[in-house]
Formats: C-alpha cells, sequence, structure tokens
C-alpha cells in the first residue's frame, strides 16, 4: 500500500512538472524540453536507484501518467529511464562545469534545480572543446541520448554537441558522424597550413575545419566501375556532388557556400577549370575542391597550387583570405603526403572520400536511403 502511495505522489508531482512545462515552452520550447527531461532524470534516479519505489515504478509511473494526461507523448517507461541515464551520465560533468542555484536534498520533484539556470564557471580545454550552456541546451534530447550511448569522454560529447548543432545534423547524420570517429580524425588531414597561412588563428580555424576523410554517400559507385576512363570516373563524382550540392554542403559544414564547378579561370592565354569552388565563411575564403578517383599522386599538389595562385591573383577580393586547396582522393599515404606538401607556398590539404558502398555492412544500415535524400534536396 505504503508503494501504491508512494508512485500516486511521483505521478503528481511528474505530472505538475509536466503542465507547468508545457506552459513554458512557448518561450524556448527545446531548452524547456531538456530542462524537464535532466530535471525528471534527476526525481527519477534520486528515487529509485536507492529502492525507494521498488521493483516496476518506473512503468507503473508511466501508465498512470498516460491515464491522467491523454495523447502525452515521450513518456514511455523507456524514455523515463532515458531521462535517469541523461541525468546519471551529465550530473556530475555539469556540476563541475558550471554552478546553480543551491539543491536541497529531499527527493521531491521541486527541490531539483533547472538545468537552465546552470552558468558556466568553467573553461577547462578539452581537446579544444569548450562548455557552452546554450549550445547544450538547444540540442534535442534525442541527439543527446544518441551522443550518451556512442560517445564517452566529455571532450568527444562536447565536440558531437557542438557540430550537430553548428551544422544542424539530423539523428541519422550524428550516428554516422560518431561511427566514423569524427572526433579523433579532424584536424589529421595532410596539410601545410600552419607554414603558409601567417595568422596562426586562422591557420587552426583551417585545420579544424576539414576532415580527413568526407562520406560522399550519394555517389552512384557502380556507374564508376564501369567506366575506364579516370578523367571520366571524375567528372561522374563531380557531376554527382553538382546535383547533390547540399548534401556534399552539409558533409563539409553549413560555413561552405558554392560557387561553381569546372570554374573557368584564364591567365596569359591559358585556361583553367577547377574541379568544384566554394566560399567558407568563418575562414573569409575562397577553398579549391579537386577530385580525383583513385590514389593520391604528387603531380594533383602542383596542379591545385597553379589553380589557388591564379585565383588569388585574379578572383580574390583585397578583403578575403588567401584560398586554400583540397585535393579529394580515393586514398593516400598520410606520412608521405604530409612530407611532399610542405615545399608547397599555397595553403593545401589532401582528404579521403568514401561512399556508403565502402562502410561496413552495420554502418551503412545507419545512413538515410539516397533516394529519399534525394527527393528532399
Amino acid at each position: 500500500m505504503k508503494n501504491e502511495i508512494d508512485y500516486t505522489e511521483a505521478v503528481q508531482a511528474i505530472k505538475t512538472a509536466i503542465l507547468k512545462s508545457q506552459y513554458k515552452a512557448a518561450r524556448n520550447v527545446n531548452a524547456e524540453s531538456l530542462s524537464l527531461n535532466y530535471g525528471i532524470g534527476q526525481y527519477v534516479s534520486r528515487n529509485s536507484r536507492d529502492g525507494f519505489w521498488g521493483t516496476g515504478a518506473i512503468e507503473k509511473i508511466s501508465e498512470q501518467l498516460h491515464k491522467e494526461l491523454p495523447g502525452l507523448r515521450g513518456f514511455s517507461a523507456a524514455n523515463i529511464k532515458f531521462m535517469r541515464q541523461f541525468y546519471e551520465e551529465w550530473s556530475k560533468d555539469l556540476e563541475s562545469l558550471t554552478t546553480a542555484s543551491e539543491i536541497r536534498s529531499d527527493k521531491s520533484l521541486t527541490a531539483v534545480s533547472e538545468i537552465d539556470t546552470l552558468q558556466l564557471i568553467n573553461e577547462r580545454d578539452l581537446k579544444g572543446e569548450k562548455f557552452n550552456i546554450e549550445t547544450f541546451l538547444s540540442l534535442g534530447f534525442t541527439h543527446h541520448m544518441i551522443i550518451i550511448r556512442k560517445a564517452k569522454t566529455l571532450a568527444e560529447r562536447l565536440f558531437y554537441i557542438r557540430q550537430a548543432v553548428e551544422n544542424q545534423w539530423s539523428k541519422e547524420t550524428l550516428s554516422s558522424q560518431i561511427e566514423s570517429n569524427l572526433f579523433e580524425k579532424r584536424g589529421t588531414l595532410p596539410n601545410n597550413f600552419t607554414k603558409t597561412i601567417t595568422d596562426s588563428k586562422q591557420a587552426l580555424k583551417a585545420i579544424q575545419m576539414f576532415k580527413d576523410e568526407y562520406l560522399l554517400d550519394f555517389i552512384n559507385v557502380e556507374e564508376l566501375g564501369v567506366r575506364d576512363n579516370a578523367d571520366i570516373d571524375e567528372k561522374v563524382i563531380e557531376q554527382e556532388i553538382v546535383q547533390n550540392v547540399k548534401n556534399f554542403i552539409m558533409t563539409f559544414g553549413n560555413d561552405f557556400a558554392f560557387v561553381g564547378n569546372q570554374y573557368h579561370l584564364e591567365i596569359f592565354g591559358e585556361e583553367q577549370y577547377p574541379d568544384l569552388l566554394f566560399f567558407n565563411r568563418e575562414l573569409n575564403a575562397l577553398v579549391v575542391v579537386e577530385l580525383k578517383k583513385g590514389d593520391f599522386k604528387t603531380a594533383y599538389l602542383g596542379q591545385l597550387c597553379a589553380y589557388l595562385k591564379i585565383i588569388d591573383d585574379k578572383l580574390k577580393k583585397p578583403h578575403e583570405n588567401p584560398t586554400i586547396g583540397l585535393i579529394l582522393c580515393k586514398n593516400v599515404n598520410k606520412d608521405f603526403a604530409e612530407y611532399v606538401i610542405q615545399d608547397y607556398d599555397k595553403p593545401m590539404g589532401v582528404a579521403t572520400y568514401r561512399s556508403a558502398e565502402d562502410m561496413p555492412e552495420k554502418l551503412r544500415k545507419a545512413l538515410p536511403d539516397v533516394e529519399k535524400l534525394k527527393e528532399l534536396l
């Protein structure tokens, strides 16, 4: 009988908190929802982990909540357990990174401090990542749970939170980026940015902007496989990218704007046609992407360097930073590319790409269907 009374009190406490949250939702839907989930998670954790509620309490609470609030979504027993996990995974880190109003020691929901009252007090450098409460609150709960399940260190979680918010990643994209280990790969592409970009902050931005590998799951690999001519193959890759340029920019980052493909350059009567030309707002610089179907070759660097010189002389605006070049090829020996690229005086990097067909079966299944992506785009 005591347990039944406890469950009723719990249902009323959560019900009141839900209704209060719904009233405030118009002001900040996502932050308020996350705050509610965190608070409920803390409340459930405090009352369930020590056996105070007894076995099956969460299932009974969920069932009664749905009876008292018909149409309520997101409060299944599994989701309430996710809320508890969300609190338990973040509580210690948030305590070390922020300060909040005083928390009473009792187990009522009204005693739980709201997460949106937290203030940043500690800007520890965690592999280049810093905690930002506004960014944390702007990410949806489902995205948070993906990060909790797949990313283990605090620095890694902060990185994926920031990337997901800045690039507006879908749940599928977030999962695939974590699976591809983007956190560890960032800034590892062979490049000469620190040598060729005089502003050290700008050089660091460039290093952080580009990955060493890109997933281009929309490329028709079967069509490439029946062709023999490498130049034709590269044109097919280019056309696939142009046709799916929104998806390509989502892969590279939202700060990229598409300028054109086979961009016409002419100097001293010689015509040149870089494959893809972008502008990056964060770097305030044009970016040339040269596509190569096969392995990296040193000759590609000379070709790219010539493009960068012409663009800087003929196309770059006075207020813009020097143009950056990126060779995107199928395979590269990173140590060798890093070695030879240092002799060039234009900022360049070498990255690889892969398609969905190159990926493990488990990861391929996590990706959205290509045809659906094309319809959306």
